[in-house]
This record gives structure tokens, C-alpha cells and sequence, in this order.
């Protein structure tokens, strides 16, 4: 298993769950900045088209290409589900964000071998390391 630091210095490409128009929000606030730091974001929300400059997807299948993360922005009674569809996808590493635990979602990411953080925020983790894909 990868560290929280390794997974994101080896990701390019993080899908969010949960991403959200709302600038007042998380959901909305965290992915930004990982953008803003050289991340590609792809929003995972049914109720919109685009967000951060990026088409916005209903689910992670719909997604068309591989992603290395997939941030969860979501109840801890939804994480069981999105780990599955990460599972699903082939995604390498699940996050959930600081306040979102899932036992169940563990041990589903365990058994089948893929990355899994909870409980930790993306953008404290990328200041703590001072990580960047810029330049």
C-alpha cells in the first residue's frame, strides 16, 4: 500500500465523487485547488455538465479514460457503492475526505488490492508534502 503522499505524487488524473458547483463547499473548494496545483479533475456529479473546465460525468463508468484516484465526496453510507465503481473502473487508489470512514469500503478496496485513504483532506496532504505537478 502506497502512503496518502505517494498516491498523490503518482497521480495525474483524480476523479471527484461528489464535486460540487457550490465555491462555498469542500466538495467545490478542494478540487479547485488540486487543480489549480496541475492536477486534472474530472467531476463525478449527475446534476451538472462541466465543472473546473472539465466535462462532468453521472458516474465513474462514464468516464472514458483511466483516472489514478478517485476522491469521494460523498456519505459514508455511499462509499461502499463508489468503491465498487472504482473497483469497477480499475482505478489504482480510493481517498475518502477528512470526516468520511467506511470499514466496509476498506475491506473492499483490501480485497481487491487498490490504494485506499479516509478520513484525510487532498489539499492538507499536497501542502504537507509541498507537492505540485506544475512545471
Amino acid at each position: 500500500m502506497r502512503t496518502a503522499q505517494q498516491i498523490l505524487a503518482d497521480a495525474a488524473v483524480i476523479a471527484v465523487v461528489g464535486a460540487s458547483r457550490d465555491p462555498g463547499k469542500a466538495a467545490h473548494r478542494v478540487p479547485a485547488e488540486m487543480q489549480r496545483y496541475g492536477w486534472r479533475i474530472i467531476p463525478v456529479n449527475p446534476s451538472v455538465d462541466e465543472l473546473f473546465g472539465e466535462q462532468a460525468y453521472a458516474s465513474l463508468a462514464d468516464i472514458p479514460y483511466p483516472v489514478d484516484l478517485v476522491n469521494v465526496f460523498r456519505p459514508a453510507t455511499d462509499a461502499v457503492e463508489v468503491v465498487r465503481a472504482a473497483v469497477a473502473i480499475g482505478a489504482p487508489a480510493v481517498w475518502l475526505q477528512l470526516g468520511i470512514v467506511s470499514p466496509p469500503a476498506r475491506q473492499i478496496a483490501e480485497e481487491a488490492g487498490i490504494d485506499y485513504v479516509e478520513d484525510r483532506c487532498l489539499i492538507v496532504e499536497r501542502a504537507a508534502g509541498g507537492l505540485t505537478r506544475l512545471g
